[in-house]
């Protein structure tokens, strides 16, 4: 009896928590997607955890934007690219290539997360039902399109605690299937403390790797959304300043962790048995031999809930950036919202309807995101420090160099994204 009444209380209190969690979701869905899923996969299994310095790198300098960005929200009332129009020199000029640059990729990205998504799922299937490979009608488009039309369907409900509350099922989803996988591959400790080495790999596709690396995982539409999602939320900066910075780094740290379990496995289950693979999907054959079934099903159901996660927030960052711009205010109720949202959704179904490849369409999109990142980085960083804008709420020192030391990381990795596109466009 002493039993069955902790055990209610128990799941009672890591339900509260799970629930509980605030704008920090969003940054998540945003990060982690089938995209960082293929990056992580395919970075894992063909250059084992060498690339992990990278990571760790890429989300010390995540928490500190999503923290300024949250904070500059809370102190000033505004957000981002109203802000840069509004009190940056040529902050105009600046907030539309953000706004352009920054939906162009996320389209793109949104594009190849729905094919691969709807891909995944009907591997699954496949899995469990191998008769419905022989099916004459194109299954993963049919599947790719309800999708759409659901997550269409929830956002028409409109409401920030009603979009919070869906990706918190599938990021909780995503989170526990990745990192259970550990428990059945996993790499040798010293493979994690020598990924901590800056290198990169010397060899076709190594400079792209590192660029799609960063371009998920230091997402400006992350950031960007961060004051809206923020505002949405209800806080405010004698409330929940504590709160805000709670929140970005428990996002950070969860990004981080999900993020290296999946290299982790493909580490672990692959790189020693010399088995690259190229997409998510050639884990069916790879992994499950490995592995076996139950964990390969684990790697999928949690590849298959960051592509949902992610195609959530894609959906919406056109409609947020066009508002912050407008007037730093998110209607989900207006037309211009539903409308945008709704040419997003035909635009996603492009890729599988004509069976492009989604993989390449996706790390490309990702090399893509790094160019828009030092113009996000070095905007927040002026703001932020701006006397009149904080009211006496000036950054610390230490949150000063890790913005000023990630618009020289982005700088770079921007610098070896061009040379990455020139070497796979030569």
């Amino acid at each position: 009896m002493k039993n069955s009444a902790v055990k209610p209380s128990f799941l009672k209190k890591l339900l509260g928590i799970i629930l509980a969690f605030g704008p920090g979701i969003f940054a998540i869905g945003y990060t982690i997607g089938t995209g960082s899923v293929t990056s992580m996969t395919v970075a894992g299994s063909t250059y084992g955890m060498q690339l992990l310095w990278v990571l760790v790198l890429s989300c010390l300098f995540s928490g500190a934007l999503i923290y300024a960005y949250g904070q500059f929200a809370l102190v000033t009332g505004e957000t981002g690219l109203f802000a840069f129009r509004k009190h940056l020199k040529w902050g105009k000029l600046v907030a539309i290539l953000v706004l352009v640059g920054i939906s162009f990729g996320q389209w793109n990205s949104l594009m190849g997360i729905l094919g691969i998504s709807s891909s995944i799922f009907f591997e699954i299937l496949a899995i469990y039902f191998p008769g419905i490979k022989e099916a004459c009608i194109n299954v993963p488009f049919i599947i790719a399109a309800l999708i759409i039309v659901i997550m269409y369907a929830l956002l028409l409900q409109g409401k920030y605690t009603f979009f919070e509350k869906i990706l918190v099922i599938f990021v909780t989803i995503m989170g526990f299937s990745f990192l259970f996988s550990l428990f059945f591959v996993h790499p040798l400790p010293i493979e994690v403390l020598e990924g901590l080495v800056p290198s990169v790999p010397n060899v076709k596709g190594g400079k792209m790797m590192v660029a799609a690396f960063v371009g998920t995982t230091m997402a400006s539409a992350t950031f960007l959304s961060r004051p809206l999602f923020v505002k949405g939320k209800g806080w405010n900066l004698k409330e929940n300043e504590g709160q805000q910075k709670k929140d970005a780094i428990i996002a950070t740290f969860l990004v981080f962790m999900i993020s290296g379990a999946i290299m982790a496995v493909a580490c672990g289950a692959l790189f020693h048995n010399g088995k690259p693979v190229v997409t998510v999907l050639d884990m069916v054959g790879t992994l499950e031999p490995v592995a076996g079934k139950f964990a390969l099903t684990l790697f999928f159901f949690g590849t298959l809930s960051a592509g949902l996660s992610s195609i959530f927030p894609c959906l919406l960052i056109a409609p947020i950036l066009l508002a912050d711009y407008q007037s730093g205010e998110l209607d989900t109720t207006s037309s211009q919202f539903k409308i945008i949202t709704a040419i997003a959704c035909v635009f996603a179904l492009i890729g599988p309807a004509i069976g492009a490849d989604a993989i390449e369409v996706q790390i490309l999109s990702q090399v893509f995101n790094v160019f828009v990142l030092p113009l996000v980085v070095m905007a927040i960083l002026i703001l932020i420090n701006n006397k009149t804008l904080m009211k006496g709420f000036r950054p610390h020192w230490v949150l000063n160099l890790l913005i000023g030391s990630a618009f020289i990381f982005a700088s770079l990795i921007s610098y070896n994204g061009v040379l990455a596109l020139l070497d796979y466009f030569n």
